[in-house]
């Protein structure tokens, strides 16, 4: 994540806890905890942000969008916590699968890079 990303993370963030504070005081949608609701879908909208698209982005992201609805859903009385979980569940398995597809390239972060030497050249890890 370059450093341009990371500090975008922390003011979205914040403003997203910040409309959510704002509209439970306004009683927008009377017993939604929006900052819980919102945060969670704004963590997963960085997800994509801050990483890209590639095989962590790709689950944790839809996945955090997806609790943040099922969470609306089940604040305002139309889904029972008894057919929330079940759902997530289902919907991290369903991500799993789609996360494993060859065309979804694996984060920067997990390939490892060759050593270097003093010079910053690749090593030669060759046995002798």
């Amino acid at each position: 994540m370059t450093a341009e990303k990371r500090t975008l993370v922390f003011p979205v963030l914040l403003i997203a806890v910040g409309v959510g504070w704002l509209l439970t005081a306004l009683e927008v949608g009377p017993g939604i905890c929006w900052p819980w609701t919102l945060g969670l879908a704004a963590v997963g909208l960085l997800a994509f942000v801050a990483s890209g698209w590639d095989k962590v982005s790709v689950v944790v992201g839809p996945f955090l969008i997806a609790a943040s609805c099922l969470s609306l859903l089940r604040q305002t009385g139309r889904l029972s916590i008894d057919v929330e979980v079940p759902v997530l569940t289902i919907v991290a398995g369903v991500l799993l699968l789609v996360a494993r597809s060859r065309a979804i390239p694996v984060p920067t972060w997990i390939i490892e890079e060759p050593s270097r030497n003093d010079r910053g050249e690749p090593r030669d890890e060759r046995p002798r």
